[in-house]
């Protein structure tokens, strides 16, 4: 008896920490699917140290990022090291994004025709750094595949722009498993429905206060031997920022 009640007692833990359901009762639509998920893997803030390892058939090289992110509308990027490149700097506040050199102490803004231009050489875009869209607001979301892998329910969810929105993207395909909304990987096709690169999130463990992917990995389809992986070595969640780390007078300040 004492063992069933421990185990009804963890079930109920579970179901409250991650609830299927929302206040109506209903099961969650695919939209509520992907903001959860999007909510786990950002948080109100976070804030912290990244590595990003960029891969090709000719070179390699490696970053040290120290990485500020506030809800869905800021961001700012500082290089750490290599040397070359300590010092540059990425700033996104709504819907503008600038970045600062450093060697010729220029700041440069980003018009969103260079959103879908790779970051610092990486199979990133800028968006995917920065995510001047949202995966939220500016997609219609429909869950279109169901299948259970190792105990676990996933749900494939298939993003298309709503008209008029920022985007750089003809199509988003997200894998999301269903019990504690942990993404699990990503395809982005363009506008012509060809497949561009594909997100693994991988090495699943605790950061600061929740459990989500720590390694994601994007590698690129149409560029053979193309990968960059990202590693969050040093991250908190849900810490405030200073208003201020969002400013180009910060983006400027080189320690």
């Amino acid at each position: 008896m004492k063992f069933n009640i421990i185990r009804l007692s963890c079930l109920a833990l579970l179901f409250y920490a991650f609830p299927l359901y929302n206040a109506q009762g209903a099961e969650l639509s695919a939209k509520e699917y992907i903001k959860r998920s999007d909510d786990l893997m950002r948080g109100d803030t976070n804030q912290g140290i990244y590595t990003m390892h960029i891969k090709t058939p000719n070179w390699e090289r490696a970053l040290q990022l120290q990485v500020y992110n506030s809800g869905r509308t800021r961001t700012f990027i500082r290089i750490l090291s290599p040397a070359k490149e300590s010092g540059i700097g990425t700033l996104r506040v709504d819907s503008e994004m600038w970045n600062y050199l450093p060697n010729v102490e220029k700041t440069v803004k980003i018009p969103p025709s260079m959103m879908l231009q790779p970051w610092m050489g990486s199979d990133f875009a800028n968006d995917d750094l920065v995510k001047e869209s949202s995966i939220v607001e500016d997609y219609k979301h429909r869950i279109v595949g169901e299948k259970d892998l190792q105990d676990k329910t996933i749900l494939k969810i298939e993003l298309t722009p709503v008209p008029d929105a920022p985007v750089i993207w003809g199509k988003i395909y997200r894998w999301i498993r269903k019990e504690d909304y942990v993404p699990l990987k990503e395809a982005y096709y363009n506008e012509k429905g060809e497949l561009i690169k594909t997100l693994y999130y991988l090495n699943e463990g605790r950061v600061s206060d929740r459990v989500i992917p720590r390694t994601w990995t994007m590698k690129s389809e149409i560029k053979q031997g193309h990968t960059t992986t990202i590693r969050l070595e040093a991250v908190e969640y849900n810490k405030p920022i200073p208003d201020d780390i969002y400013s180009l007078t910060h983006l400027k300040k080189i320690q």
